[in-house]
């Protein structure tokens, strides 16, 4: 009973409290104004938009019917007059016209040109909802006028009070701006900063923003290293934004939306800048949902508790290791195997949480293979629970002498191995691993911060919940912390002073854009391009066995086949055709080097250093054992590479030469594993060429330290101590 109490208490993350900035977007907002762009408005050859139109107007008359109060500022007349002069004075001009060099045409006639049919339109589509708009003209210098400002919130006040709508735009057609298409002068300048001025004059509790894109990105929206950011934080983020091309209708674009933004927020009226392409996205935002790009006045310290919030985990984790180091060995022992136990116990629970992240899954569409990698599979836990108790079991890791030195008479010094201090691990999919992940920390006397993929939510959350409930309040249950969020990870990985490794499990991308965010040493691989060399003398029949159980055994895996290599003299009997038929057989879709594509007539691949994760790999013809340790070097990625042979000598040749964490002979490369190499589990297997290499068990999240005894001796200019340097016997 003690674990499932423990469970029943609400967990609250980083996540749960950045949701939580958006709450009032629920029950605080009853007025608000709606921006929309000439982007959102036409299309990108100029004309109307109408399914967005129809779309927009159908959530506005959803939210005017639940009582919001709205305000509607839009765009897009000049883009829409312009359009249909151009085709008037089309059908109006001669053969000998067109011949002339074209003018652009006038914005302020484009403007009164497509301000009656813009609004004719709205008419229309509201009409057909049964909802009543109405039109206001305003233009900058109205607002230098205070009786009109307090008119036109009269006139709104009355309009609003009826339940009709107001659609705001600027008049450019009489604008007194020379170019008010392009000038950035006066009051206001383009509907965006029209927008922001209404949104405080008509003290509304809410601006929305809609653009083209789903909000305020880091760069272009179309670079893919720009990432979109959901809070703007002034502190943060000013100056390190770059922005893309001004709006390819309007006259504005982000930049101009940022200034009206940073403007209405900062003088108290929240905003949001999100896309006007998403059927729903007012709603959603209404509704709380983290979705577009939020500016308030208080921003920043939400930023400043976000930032203390990540150095507070990660300190209390440090406080918690020491705390778990401090321990008899026999006390860090017993925590293992209560973790066991409370798994066991709460298997139920672990089990309902984990069938409703597979749906989610499924629901939303994912890959087979991240499904197959996030299901805890009948016998998992209990298998989970066996390796805790296995880990239990092993040699104390903590406070083992690796060697001992006499310095000399009466000097003795001690290298020992001790704790990292705090380890940073994200991972993708596999819940699993958080299990392993959190024994090996305890084992290895280290605090831990995971960070899970969304998929496993739930069964990241219960699984955390469960192993916590099982740390005696002596360490503390924040030894391992549970980063739900990714926003999260940033700031975590500029806390090089109190996180000692970070090590990513997942795909290339996730361990690169670590790699290149952070000053901390990072442990991990990218790429699990496992190569099978089978050489010319081989048992057809034990290579068959181990391509297979390398490829089809878990094809998801890191350590699965990826590519086969196979010496040119089996293309030229039936050795190679069986195999290939073997692997067919099971399904395994095949891909070709240059040779091996014409021998075999299959689609010839468009990278060797490509890592399939799925029933799919590249096979290539080689000369040799040599040729193949080449193909290796270049294409692989220092992973788990395999020859198949019965020629002891070639064997030596290629376990010699190839320069990877694991190199096997004459046996699968599944084997790579922390677990089937007696580590107990795994935190996942580096590739990298310092600390550790292969499987990361208890010893690669050991570091060490010297520990010098002596009887009073100083160092004085080494006049009176004679050095001997002699080893000694190690000791218990």
């Amino acid at each position: 009973m003690k674990y499932l109490q423990a469970i029943a208490t609400p967990i609250f993350t980083m996540e749960s409290f950045q949701d939580h900035t958006r709450d009032f977007l629920k029950n605080n907002v009853k007025r608000l104004v709606v921006k929309v762009g000439t982007a959102v408005v036409t299309r990108s050859e100029g004309r109307l938009a109408l399914g967005r139109l129809g779309a927009l107007c159908e959530q506005l008359k959803e939210l005017n019917s639940q009582g919001y109060e709205i305000i509607l500022v839009t765009s897009g007349a000049v883009g829409l007059g312009r359009q249909k002069l151009r085709y008037r004075k089309l059908v109006n001009s001669s053969l000998a016209d067109l011949q002339k060099p074209q003018h652009e045409l006038d914005g302020k006639a484009c403007a009164a040109v497509g301000q009656s049919s813009l609004m004719a339109l709205y008419d229309t589509l509201f009409s057909q909802l049964d909802v009543t708009s109405s039109q206001l003209l305003v233009t900058d210098s109205d607002f230098r006028d205070e009786d009109f400002r307090k008119r036109l919130c009269q006139t709104v006040q009355s309009l609003l009070s009826l339940r009709v709508i107001p659609i705001f735009n600027e008049n450019d057609a009489v604008s007194t701006r020379k170019a008010p298409y392009e000038d950035s002068s006066g009051i206001f300048w383009d509907n965006d900063s029209l927008a922001g001025l209404l949104a405080l004059e008509l003290k509304a509790d809410l601006l929305i923003l809609l653009s083209d894109v789903d909000g305020l990105y880091s760069g272009p929206p179309s670079d893919p290293k720009s990432k979109l950011i959901h809070t703007y934080v002034k502190q943060k983020h000013q100056g390190e934004i770059t922005f893309g091309d001004k709006s390819r209708l309007g006259r504005g674009g982000m930049t101009a939306k940022v200034n009206a933004a940073v403007c209405a927020a900062y003088a108290g009226i929240p905003v949001v800048i999100t896309s006007g392409y998403v059927t729903d996205s007012i709603i959603k935002v209404l509704q709380g949902k983290r979705i577009g790009t939020l500016f308030h006045k208080d921003a920043y310290l939400w930023y400043s508790v976000k930032q203390a919030g990540a150095r507070e985990m990660a300190v209390a984790a440090r406080e918690c290791s020491r705390r778990l180091q401090g321990l008899q060995s026999q006390d860090r022992k017993k925590i293992l195997l209560d973790i066991a136990d409370a798994l066991e116990a709460n298997e139920g629970l672990i089990k309902v949480e984990n069938e409703a992240d597979v749906a989610a899954a499924r629901e939303a569409g994912y890959e087979k293979s991240l499904i197959s990698r996030l299901a805890l599979k009948p016998g998992k836990i209990s298998g989970l629970a066996k390796s805790i108790r296995v880990l239990a079991e092993m040699e104390e890791p903590i406070g083992r002498i690796l060697k001992r030195t006499e310095l000399a008479d009466g000097l003795i010094l001690e290298k020992t191995s001790c704790p990292l201090g705090v380890l940073l691990i994200v991972f993708e999919s596999r819940p699993d691993a958080l299990v392993q992940i959190a024994s090996l920390a305890i084992r290895s006397g280290n605090g831990l911060l995971l960070k899970g993929g969304k998929e496993a939510r739930r069964s990241n959350a219960i699984l955390h919940k469960v192993i916590t409930s099982a740390i005696p309040d002596t360490v503390g249950s924040k030894l391992i912390g549970l980063v739900t969020s990714r926003d999260e990870i940033p700031d975590l990985l500029k806390l090089d002073d109190v996180i000692d490794l970070v090590i990513p499990r997942g795909s290339n991308k996730l361990v690169s854009q670590i790699k290149d965010s952070t000053k901390i040493p990072v442990l991990g691989h990218a790429d699990g391009i496992c190569h099978v060399y089978v050489d010319k003398l081989v048992d057809m029949d034990k290579a068959k066995r181990i391509v297979l159980d390398a490829k089809i055994d878990y094809p998801a895996a890191c350590n699965a086949m990826e590519t086969l290599l196979v010496h040119n003299d089996l293309s030229s009997n039936d050795g190679l055709s069986e195999l290939i038929l073997e692997l067919q057989r099971e399904g395994v879709k095949l891909f070709g080097g240059p040779r091996a594509s014409n021998l075999l007539n299959i689609p010839e691949t468009r990278s060797f250093h490509h890592e399939y994760n799925s029933t799919a790999c590249t096979i290539e013809i080689v000369d040799d054992v040599h040729a193949a340790i080449d193909h290796i070097h270049q294409h692989g990625s220092a992973h788990t590479d395999c020859i198949v042979t019965e020629d002891q000598e070639v064997a030596e040749i290629f376990l010699r030469q190839v320069d990877s964490a694991a190199v096997f002979h004459n046996t699968s490369t599944r084997f790579c594993d922390g677990a089937r190499f007696g580590l107990g589990a795994e935190v996942g297997i580096s590739t990298s060429r310092i600390h550790a290499r292969g499987p990361v068990g208890v010893e690669g999240l050991l570091t060490t330290r010297w520990i010098l005894r002596g009887s009073g001796q100083v160092v004085d200019g080494d006049k009176g101590v004679i050095y001997t340097h002699k080893d000694l016997p190690l000791q218990s």
